[in-house]
């Protein structure tokens, strides 16, 4: 998986915790048919609000029926329904009606 690697700063902070987290939980995730580590694409569009690319759109929709379910998860809460999460499902024409 590859992530982001932005010089110092919050955000890239945010970034290597979100890898993490998407690392430690993909095993869980892909028993129930979810992969959250599949959204690695949508990282600078979630975590730095930059437009989501085409990659991350595609993305999202194979991932639709997993948002509400990250959307519960703790660990990808505050990543799923930031401001930002929402620009980018919003901007992909994704619908996710938790």
């Amino acid at each position: 998986m590859a992530c982001i690697n932005r010089k110092g700063g919050a955000a890239a902070a945010y970034a290597v915790a979100l890898c993490v987290a998407l690392v430690l939980a993909a095993g869980a995730a892909d028993a129930a048919g979810c992969n959250p580590s599949a959204l690695s694409p949508c990282m600078s569009a979630i975590m730095l609000g930059a437009a989501p690319s085409p990659g991350c759109c595609v993305q999202l929709r194979a991932q639709q029926p997993c948002l509400c379910q990250y959307a519960r998860d703790p660990s990808y809460r505050s990543y799923v329904t930031s401001p930002s999460a929402q620009r980018a499902v919003k901007a992909c024409n994704v619908k996710a009606n938790c």
